[in-house]
């Protein structure tokens, strides 16, 4: 029996990939849920074999999460899914500990697969990220912004906070935060004032 556990923001998520899973006789369902510090405690009470993570999270993004479940809990499979298909980020993804990287728009015999192929402890990327691999060397192109991540980019180059961005986009402080770090991760730079420097010089806003 595959034990089977899920972190992903977005309710909607997690009931769908229940009710992918929920007859599955060789997956047991542990349960899920929507924060990195509910995912800690849990993990401090019990161990699924495989751990699906989305990337984006609220207050501390999946490739950071992915790394410091791998610390403390090297015997846990991790898979990340995501709807980012840069290759810069499954990349990250894997060298963070991850054995394997789901788009979400999976079928549910690929999520299966990708479960049962980690379980035996093979990596495992779809036909779909396996391109994105082969055909996007991490330093030949640069990420995309996604529409949310150039409005808030645009608003820290203008010297927004955290906390008015998100009084303006009515967003969480905490969400703000996660997209500014995955931005961070995605272009590879040190610092808030590097990543506004690559954007304008490469005309990203």
């Amino acid at each position: 029996m595959i034990r089977v556990f899920i972190i992903d923001d977005h309710q909607l998520v997690l009931e769908g990939i229940h009710s992918l899973l929920q007859n599955e006789a060789d997956i047991e369902w542990m349960g899920s849920t929507k924060t990195p510090d509910d995912l800690l405690a849990f993990l401090s009470r019990d161990q699924p074999d495989i751990l699906l993570m989305d990337i984006n999270l609220p207050g501390k993004n999946g490739l950071e999460l992915c790394k410091e479940v791998k610390e403390k809990y090297p015997a846990i499979s991790i898979i990340g899914i995501s709807t980012s298909n840069q290759a810069s980020v499954i990349r990250k993804m894997q060298e963070n500990g991850a054995s394997g990287y789901l788009l979400k728009d999976a079928s549910k015999q690929e999520i299966i697969t990708a479960i049962k192929q980690v379980s035996k402890g093979n990596d495992y990327v779809n036909f779909s990220v396996a391109a994105i691999l082969k055909n996007k060397p991490s330093d030949s192109l640069l990420p995309v912004l996604t529409k949310r991540e150039k409005e808030i980019l645009e608003l820290i180059a203008d010297g927004l906070t955290n906390q008015e961005i998100a009084n303006r986009l009515f967003l969480n402080v905490t969400t703000i935060d996660s997209h500014r770090k995955n931005m961070l991760t995605k272009f590879n730079a040190k610092n808030t004032a590097a990543l506004i420097k690559i954007a304008v010089s490469n005309n990203l806003i």
